[in-house]
């Protein structure tokens, strides 16, 4: 197997007395688009900062491409571009010195996807970076984290600030095509809340909360494991505790909807030996699945 492109082992970090990330661990393979899903202060931003050598974690191991962003810091940042969920420029730049700025740190520098999306985001390259919105300064950030053409593309709450209809656009056509141009060596991490959003693009996540990681799963493999099942009754419907097997039962009078993990075929012959009526089964979205690991 090809080596790991994040590797976080027991990962530990405190702010004081409390503990931001509790033993956090997870890998990520080349070519994935990586979910990163939690609540606010499950430790999502921390752990990005300690894979960047922002914040030196207190215990457990980081590997970006097999190194140590530690000691050889330089090498993983000439391959990786990062959007943080708060974005600031020089104020005395324009849009187009920023682009210009961060271009000379970057030999592979695409000039043309540059361009395109100046033009999709529309935004004008003389505008001072101080008199830009906070969408746009998202947007200058995203441009210049993409035409960097990195191996690996760190984004935390990525769309933070664009209109519905821009983040749409930059989810299905921007962040789709920097993928495309390089199958299998092109790696996205991505934190973000907005996890249907992400739902088409999305490989593999990770769910974390309180610093640790609750649920690590293939998102085709959650999609088939997580299913909603309601049924429905002639008469009055079977009583909640029949279906202990069940994440979750909600009952009502004459019909009963159940979310499984696993056992869904388990679950609908118990549902038929009741009688049951109209009988459905659907796969949870990633979003669903998020709330579950969660409760």
């Amino acid at each position: 197997m090809s080596e790991p492109v994040i590797e976080l082992d027991g990962l530990i970090h405190r702010y004081g007395k409390n503990d931001a990330l509790n033993g956090l661990s997870l890998e990520v393979e080349p070519g994935q688009c990586y979910g990163f899903f939690g609540r606010n202060g499950a430790g999502k931003t921390t752990a990005i900062k300690c894979l960047l050598n922002l914040l030196r974690p207190a215990g457990g191991k980081v590997r970006v491409f097999g190194m140590d962003p530690v000691h050889e810091e330089a090498r993983i940042k000439a391959r990786v571009a990062y959007v943080p969920d708060f974005v600031a420029f020089y104020p005395w730049m324009s849009v187009r010195e920023v682009l210009e700025y961060q271009a000379s740190f970057r030999p592979n520098w695409n000039k043309g996807s540059e361009e395109a999306l100046i033009g999709r985001f529309q935004l004008d390259p003389a505008q001072p970076a101080s008199a830009l919105s906070k969408g746009q300064r998202t947007q200058l950030a995203l441009i210049g984290a993409i035409a960097a053409e990195p191996d690996l593309l760190i984004l935390d709450e990525p769309t933070s600030g664009l209109d519905p209809l821009v983040r749409r656009e930059f989810i299905q056509t921007v962040i789709g095509a920097y993928q495309d141009a390089a199958p299998g060596r092109r790696t996205m991490f991505v934190s973000t809340h907005l996890i249907t959003e992400f739902e088409g693009l999305i490989d593999r996540f990770t769910v974390i909360d309180r610093g640790r990681a609750v649920l690590t799963m293939g998102a085709d493999e959650a999609r088939g494991k997580y299913r909603r099942v309601r049924a429905r009754f002639e008469g009055e419907a079977p009583p909640a505790d029949e279906f202990k097997e069940a994440k979750s039962v909600r009952r009502e009078a004459r019909s009963i909807e159940l979310t499984v993990n696993g056992n869904g075929d388990e679950v609908l012959a118990k549902l038929r030996r009741w009688k049951a009526l109209d009988l459905t089964a659907e796969s949870l979205s990633l979003e669903e699945v998020f709330l579950e690991a969660v409760r």
